[in-house]
């Protein structure tokens, strides 16, 4: 086990490296960029997502900008579109500023060296370091991943044992038909209704509308403090788990459902092992290797890219909304600080649901696969 640990630790290096050259080739391609939407503010052509560029990038610059006549620029020596009346050392700063004056293979070079120590640099539009962002945003993705995982798989799991055993009974069909309504509304919807029945939209005003904790949260004892932070979760987790217990419960489901009807249960049925020996004793451990080879694609969605719309409607300041306001912004070292950190860890919870396997089944040997 240890040679084959050894060689997937080994095969994430050209993974990552394969992931983060991909992504780089495509942002060199994208439209627009900070440059552009430095030049789109001060032109006065930009009003969203660039409406929080620092001060040393929107005022010094543009303070500088409005200085410079139209006759200073000369169309045939830039690229960027809006440039037209902007000093061309103007934009050569710029680029200076955000790294575009070196050729692109030199900034890829560059970035997966300081890569390699965790150094992601700063920020292009706002004045602090990537991973002091990082840092500061992901207590509320873990708050909302971690227990919105916890609480999917303790009541998926038991719940879809149960609809396997009582296959076809009139349990079985209307906990199917729960299951699939709730499948079928978006997470988004569903918060908005929340919001409307329980947080003082129309009907009871029984939780908070925004944020993990209250303002008074520092003031509060221990326990008072433990029952606020999971006050503020309820709504969130609900929203965001309404899809994932379908997907999982069914899964579970089919997957006991597919071992029960083999025949190695009916020869433990046939030796006197009572049911809960043959399903807890026999099939569960077949089972359950189906279930957690979807766990690392279910943790990282959970963490990473499920809770965008949920963090915007709760008022929520994580990963998923810092992500999707990097790509607005074109703040790239944000963006590609992201991408690393969320491929790796998933190529590592990939490693740790392999190594899961052994635990649950000893008969597998991954020593003698390749990788």
């Amino acid at each position: 086990m240890t040679a084959y640990i050894v060689r997937r630790l080994l095969f994430m290096i050209p993974t990552l490296l394969g992931i983060m050259l991909v992504s780089f080739v495509v942002v060199q391609f994208a439209p627009g960029g900070p440059v552009e939407r430095v030049i789109a503010q001060i032109s006065g052509s930009d009003t969203g997502a660039t409406s929080r560029i620092s001060g040393s990038a929107g005022g010094d610059f543009g303070s500088r900008a409005q200085m410079q006549g139209a006759n200073q620029f000369d169309p045939t020596t830039s690229k960027y579109r809006g440039a037209q009346g902007l000093d061309p050392e103007f934009i050569k700063s710029l680029e200076r500023q955000f790294g575009f004056d070196k050729p692109a293979h030199e900034r890829f070079l560059i970035m997966l060296k300081n890569y390699l120590t965790f150094d992601f640099g700063k920020s292009y539009f706002r004045d602090v370091r990537v991973i002091d962002l990082i840092k500061e945003k992901l207590p509320v993705s873990m708050s909302l991943g971690i227990w919105m995982l916890l609480l999917t798989y303790l009541i998926s799991i038991p719940l879809g044992i149960r609809k396997a055993v009582r296959d076809g009974t009139p349990f079985d069909t209307w906990t199917s038909g729960i299951i699939i309504i709730g499948y079928a509304i978006p997470g988004f919807l569903f918060a908005i209704l929340l919001i409307i029945l329980f947080a003082g939209g129309s009907f009871f005003d029984w939780f908070p509308l925004r944020g993990l904790t209250s303002d008074n949260w520092h003031r509060l004892a221990w326990w008072q403090k433990i029952l606020d932070y999971f006050w503020h979760l309820v709504l969130p987790i609900l929203s965001m788990g309404i899809g994932a217990f379908a997907t999982m419960t069914l899964l579970t489901k089919n997957s006991f459902l597919d071992e029960i009807r083999k025949q190695y249960v009916l020869t433990a049925r046939a030796k006197g092992c009572t049911e809960r020996q043959v399903l807890y004793g026999h099939v569960f451990r077949n089972a359950m290797l189906l279930i957690i080879a979807g766990f690392p694609g279910a943790f990282v969605h959970a963490f990473f890219s499920g809770s965008l719309l949920i963090e915007t409607i709760f008022s929520l300041d994580g990963l998923g909304l810092l992500g999707f306001e990097s790509v607005l912004n074109r703040d790239y070292p944000v963006v590609f600080a992201t991408l690393y950190i969320f491929s790796l860890v998933g190529l590592i919870v990939n490693l740790l649901s392999d190594l899961t396997y052994t635990w649950v089944d000893p008969r597998i040997d991954f020593e003698t696969r390749e990788v």
